[in-house]
């Protein structure tokens, strides 16, 4: 089905994605996989391609459009050119609305031109040891001490967690006053006490950077407090929906991905004298999911849009990522299947796109809370 959703100008932009990402990242992106993180200059050289901050300002070096189209662009070509180790999506669709939103004049003049060279590669930490979708239920603090804040605790699962140099940290400033009382921090690179743990070894998306971060009495200026105090899990739940679509639109566009390789696949491998995809057996599966992705992608798209015209809900957002993200696992393991034995070699980018869609459904709020939000919105 023809999609609407683009101008010409994104048109261009996606040539611009797809040209870049090819030929600086693509090349490089097994070695990624083996190092388990991406050379920083790739972060500087999409920079002054204009890849990242579309939606910062143009004073501070940025694009100066806020128009999701160009994030999710973006996003399908880094699935296109088999790039996923680059953290930029995190960097434009997740990080960039606090520091555009929240952020004093101050902090947009200290931080936002390096977050728009890739100079300042972020990330947020939200995750801790032993608490996941519960964030209220956080342990990290940070206690005002004159003109800073003393942070202690640790995080996990941050994504961009060892390249990152300024780091949005979900924190409890007053512990007695449940959600009322955790606030956003921003620690930066080399702050004292400021540690990263191991680069986590995952089963998949081994080209990013995931790693575990230590707060000890780390003196956080209070000048780094992002919004007002005792707002971070207001903020948090406003910018959510936007992360989800994110992760949404990262789904359709594996399974997109996956079903064409699959297709070239079953034109091409024979079995008893002819294609594998002339049997009926291999042709209602290719069907299905043809049929089902494209439904995905007609919502998906729809969503993008209400977000645009700041109308995408909560529920309307946690719905778009749990479906999409288990339409992906159910469409990349139908593809593994059809590549028969082949699939499960890791020469294959099927395999890799399955071992890589998995996380899809935890991260971002697993899909359980997704239901959760959803079924609540219903009045239950």
């Amino acid at each position: 089905m023809r999609r609407t959703l683009f101008t010409a100008e994104h048109d261009a932009f996606r040539k611009l994605c797809h040209d870049f990402l090819s030929k600086e990242a693509a090349p490089r992106a097994q070695r990624w996989e083996s190092q388990g993180i991406v050379d920083r200059d790739i972060w500087t050289a999409a920079g002054a391609q204009g890849l990242l901050a579309f939606d910062v300002p143009e004073r501070f070096g940025g694009g100066g459009i806020r128009d999701f189209r160009y994030n999710a662009i973006l996003g399908e070509e880094i699935v296109n050119t088999g790039t996923v180790g680059v953290g930029f999506p995190l960097h434009n669709d997740i990080v960039a609305p606090y520091l555009l939103d929240l952020c004093t004049e101050e902090q947009k003049e200290r931080w936002l031109p390096g977050f728009a060279r890739g100079e300042i590669i972020t990330a947020i930490a939200m995750t801790e040891p032993g608490t996941g979708s519960d964030l209220q239920a956080i342990r990290t603090t940070a206690r005002r001490d004159g003109d800073t804040y003393i942070l202690n605790g640790s995080k996990t699962f941050i994504t961009n967690g060892i390249l990152s140099d300024l780091v949005i940290v979900v924190a409890k400033t007053d512990p007695g006053a449940g959600y009322k009382g955790i606030s956003l921090l921003v620690v930066e690179r080399g702050m004292p006490g400021f540690d990263r743990g191991r680069n986590l070894d995952k089963a998949g998306l081994k080209a990013q950077d995931t790693a575990e971060a230590f707060f000890s009495d780390v003196r956080v200026p209070a000048r780094n407090l992002l919004g007002d105090e005792g707002m971070g899990f207001v903020y948090l739940m406003r910018n959510l929906p936007q992360e989800r679509l994110s992760i949404a639109g990262a789904a359709v566009s594996v399974c997109e991905r996956a079903l064409a390789l699959t297709m070239d696949y079953c034109r091409t491998r024979t079995a008893f004298g002819k294609p594998i995809g002339s049997f009926q057996a291999s042709r209602f599966s290719l069907a299905e999911m043809a049929t089902e992705v494209s439904v995905a992608r007609v919502f998906v798209d729809r969503c993008i849009e209400a977000l645009n015209a700041d109308e995408l809900t909560a529920p309307e957002a946690a719905g778009a990522k749990f479906w999409t993200t288990d339409l992906q696992c159910k469409v990349v393991d139908t593809c593994l299947q059809l590549h028969g034995g082949y699939g499960y070699m890791g020469e294959y980018e099927i395999s890799r796109l399955w071992r890589d869609s998995r996380v899809q459904r935890l991260y971002g709020g697993t899909n359980e809370i997704m239901k959760e939000i959803v079924g609540r919105s219903m009045g239950f």
